[in-house]
C-alpha cells in the first residue's frame, strides 16, 4: 500500500515526485515507467521517447517561458499563477544546469520583429526562452534521477494495464505481469508516447474527453544564417499563420538553431523531429512548420489519422522523406542526384528524397506552403530552392480529460498530468502540471 503511485517517467512524473518528497519527506511513493532507467536509454527507435526523462531526455532542453504557448494550462488557472510556476520550473531546471543560457528579445527588436511579420501575414509570439542543450538536459536529468533514488521505489519496464477504482475513488493499477499496486492518489503521467494508452484508460473509466487537433507538417531545413538575425537574439522564433486559402492554423514550433534533424519511431510509425546541443554546432538550422488538424463530428479520431498520413509516408520512403522546396513547388521528386545539388546539405542522413506531395494532403501542403512564403518576408532565404523538408513530423496529443483546476478527473484521487492528459505541449508546462497535482495531494486532495 503506496501513498502515491506516479504512472511516467518523464517531466511530468518527475517534478510532481520532487515536489511531493521535496515538501513531505515521508510520502511512500512508486513510480512506474515502462521504459528503461536513464542509464540504460539509448537513441534508437521508440527508447528516444521512453524511460526516465520521458522524450524530453533527449531534447534540446528549450524551456518557452511564456503563458501564451506549451499547454492550455492557463485554461484552468489564472496568468499569475502560471506565471509563477514557470519561474519556478525554470529555477529547478537551471539549478541542475547552471550556465543554461536564457534568450529574451528587446521590447524595440520585439516590435520590429512584430511589425514585420505582420506585414508578411504572420503573428509573431514573443517569448523568453532557456536552452539547456540535448547533452546538459540528459546531466540535469540524471542528477535529478540520483536525488531521487533513495526517496522513490522506481519500477522499471513495466507497463501499467489497468488504473484500479472502487466507486468514484481510485485505489491503484494493475501491472503489465499482473501485479496489483494500492494506492489512494494515482497519478497518470504517460506522456505524449502514452497518448493512446490514456485515451483508452479514460474511455474504460468514462472520463469525459474531448478530441484535441493532431498536429502534421514537415520539419524544415536551412543554412543558420537565414536565421540568424532572429535566433541569434530570441533562440526560438515563434510564428502563427492563418492560412488565406483555408484559414488553418499553421505554426512554427521547435526551432533548433545549428542544429540536427532526427528520426522519431512512434510503435511501427517512423517520424521527424529536431534537437540543438549546447557546446557543438551543424551548420543548418532546424524547425517544424505544422498545421492543427480539428476534426467535428462524426469523425472523433485525429489520432488515428494523423498516424495514417505518418504510415503512407514511410510506405513510400520506407522511413522519413526528404525533399528540396524547389523540386516540391516545381512538382517534381527529389532524388539522390537533385540532393546532392543542394545547397543545404541534410544532417539527416537516412531520410530518403522522394515527393512528399504523395502523401501530404492538399490542404495541408498549401497550408506549408503559404507559412513558408511568409517567413521568406521575415527571414529571406527560408523559401529558396534548397531548403529541405523531411516528412512527416505528427504530434499526436490525447484527448483532453476534463479535469479540475487541481488537475483531478472526475475520479477522485486519479490525477491526470503532462502531455498525456491532452493539456500540456513541452517540458515546462508539463513539469508545472506535475507540480500542481503534487501540491493538491499534499493540500490533502
Amino acid at each position: 500500500m503506496a501513498d502515491v503511485i506516479i504512472v511516467g517517467a518523464g517531466p511530468a512524473g518527475i517534478f510532481a515526485a520532487l515536489e511531493l518528497v521535496g515538501k513531505d519527506p515521508g510520502l511512500d511513493i512508486v513510480m512506474v515507467e515502462q521504459g528503461n532507467d536513464i542509464h540504460a536509454r539509448t537513441r534508437s527507435g521508440k527508447e528516444m521517447l521512453i524511460g526516465w526523462g520521458g522524450a524530453g531526455a533527449y531534447s534540446d532542453g528549450k524551456l518557452t517561458i511564456s503563458t501564451d504557448v506549451g499547454g492550455q494550462l492557463s485554461s484552468l488557472i489564472s496568468d499569475e499563477e502560471l506565471m509563477g510556476l514557470l519561474e519556478q520550473v525554470d529555477a529547478v531546471y537551471r539549478s541542475y544546469s547552471p550556465g543554461a543560457d536564457l534568450f529574451c528579445v528587446g521590447s524595440d527588436d520585439a516590435l520590429a520583429i512584430a511589425a514585420q511579420s505582420r506585414l508578411a501575414g504572420l503573428v509573431y509570439v514573443p517569448t523568453r526562452v532557456r536552452h539547456i542543450g540535448t547533452e546538459n538536459l540528459l546531466i540535469m536529468l540524471e542528477r535529478v534521477r540520483g536525488e531521487l533514488d533513495s526517496r522513490v521505489r522506481m519500477i522499471f519496464n513495466t507497463q501499467v494495464s489497468e488504473i484500479l477504482t472502487q466507486g468514484d475513488a481510485a485505489t491503484g493499477v494493475v501491472l503489465s505481469d499482473g501485479t496489483v499496486l494500492h494506492a489512494r492518489r494515482v497519478i497518470a503521467a504517460p506522456g505524449r508516447v502514452g497518448s493512446g494508452w490514456m485515451s483508452l484508460q479514460a474511455k474504460k473509466l468514462g472520463l469525459q474527453t474531448h478530441p484535441n487537433p493532431v498536429d502534421l507538417g514537415v520539419r524544415v531545413e536551412l543554412p543558420a544564417a537565414v536565421l540568424e538575425h532572429l535566433t541569434s537574439k530570441a533562440y526560438e522564433t515563434k510564428f502563427i499563420h492563418y492560412s488565406r486559402t483555408f484559414d488553418d492554423k499553421v505554426r512554427t514550433f521547435c526551432m533548433n538553431p545549428y542544429g540536427e534533424v532526427v528520426i522519431e519511431t512512434l510503435g511501427d510509425i517512423v517520424t521527424v523531429n529536431g534537437h540543438s546541443w549546447a557546446n557543438k554546432r551543424t551548420e543548418n538550422t532546424n524547425f517544424a512548420v505544422l498545421v492543427s488538424a480539428d476534426f467535428t463530428e462524426p469523425f472523433d479520431d485525429p489520432i488515428g489519422y494523423g498516424e495514417s498520413v505518418a504510415r503512407l509516408a514511410n510506405m513510400l520512403g520506407k522511413g522519413v522523406i526528404v525533399q528540396r522546396l524547389g523540386d516540391l513547388l516545381g512538382g517534381r521528386r527529389t532524388t539522390e542526384e537533385r540532393l546532392a545539388k543542394s545547397a543545404t546539405r541534410p544532417t539527416l542522413r537516412q531520410a530518403t528524397p522522394g515527393d512528399l506531395s504523395f502523401c501530404i494532403p492538399y490542404r495541408i501542403l498549401t497550408d506549408i506552403e503559404e507559412m513558408l512564403a511568409g517567413l521568406d518576408k521575415v527571414a529571406p532565404g527560408v523559401n529558396a530552392a534548397h531548403t529541405l523538408l523531411y516528412g512527416i513530423e505528427v504530434k499526436f496529443y490525447s484527448n483532453r480529460i476534463r479535469l479540475g483546476p487541481d488537475l483531478q478527473s472526475q475520479i477522485r484521487g486519479l490525477y491526470v498530468i503532462g502531455d498525456g492528459a491532452g493539456l500540456t505541449r513541452g517540458l515546462i508546462q508539463a513539469s508545472c502540471s506535475g507540480i500542481i497535482a503534487a501540491r493538491a495531494i499534499l493540500a490533502g486532495g
